[in-house]
């Protein structure tokens, strides 16, 4: 079953360390099967939305998208950001 990886992103911290980050973060994710599908700030929000920076990626399952977290690729590209921003990474099944 399709899972999708969403960040969210609710402060930048140092611009440094996330370029850093998506030079290493990008390739490693596609590598690992990953399809971005949305990146960037919200054209649009209801309710309690947030203007907060959002990437949606797909992958072929929650098994595949945590496999890529995991993958030495990706870690090496959390080291880069360290604490660089403050995010939320969730795993959700598609349907």
């Amino acid at each position: 079953m399709t899972a999708y990886w969403i960040s969210t992103y609710k402060e930048v911290l140092d611009d440094a360390k996330l370029a850093a980050y998506a030079e290493l973060a990008g390739p490693a994710l596609e590598a690992a099967g990953g399809r971005f599908i949305a990146r960037g700030f919200p054209e649009q929000t209801y309710e309690a939305g947030e203007q907060t920076r959002t990437v949606v990626i797909e992958f072929a399952s929650v098994d595949a998208a945590r496999a890529a977290h995991d993958s030495p690729a990706y870690q090496d590209a959390l080291a880069a950001l360290d604490d660089g921003a403050v995010r939320d990474i969730r795993l959700v099944p598609g349907v």
